[in-house]
């Protein structure tokens, strides 16, 4: 909470992140083996647009999907609504995130298979599109 008595900003953005990190568990792959199999991601831009305050002890619903993709699944894009269980799903925040996956060794961008087979399994938006192939 911040002095005004509502969810700080930042906070905002930690339970979307969270949330992605949940999703890829959700579908058998774990942010932990991930990392095993050397990759992990790097965000480039994250944007928020607050709508509503979120105050103590208020009960909130994060979702996630994808707005665009490679289809390799090396750079992507994700949409996060923050919304209020109380007020009938009433949006509170809504965050978009653009990102990549890093070779943790090489510190590169790139992915593996087993990426692109689990997000290409991701709840999409209605506007979803695929990115163009890199060239």
């Amino acid at each position: 909470m911040d002095p005004n008595r509502h969810m700080r900003h930042s906070v905002y953005n930690d339970y979307a992140a969270q949330t992605r990190v949940a999703m890829f568990s959700d579908f058998d792959l774990s942010i932990n083996e991930i990392a095993r199999l050397g990759y992990g991601p790097v965000l480039f831009q994250e944007e928020t647009k607050f709508f509503k305050e979120i105050h103590l002890l208020e009960t909130i619903t994060v979702t996630c999907a994808l707005t665009m993709m490679r289809r390799d699944g090396s750079r992507w894009s994700f949409l996060h609504e923050l919304l209020k269980e109380g007020e009938n799903g009433i949006k509170a925040a809504q965050i978009a995130v653009d990102g990549a996956w890093l070779n943790l060794d090489s510190r590169t961008l790139g992915t593996i298979p087993e990426l692109r087979e689990v997000m290409n399994r991701f709840p999409k938006t209605e506007n979803f599109k695929w990115l163009p192939d890199k060239t």
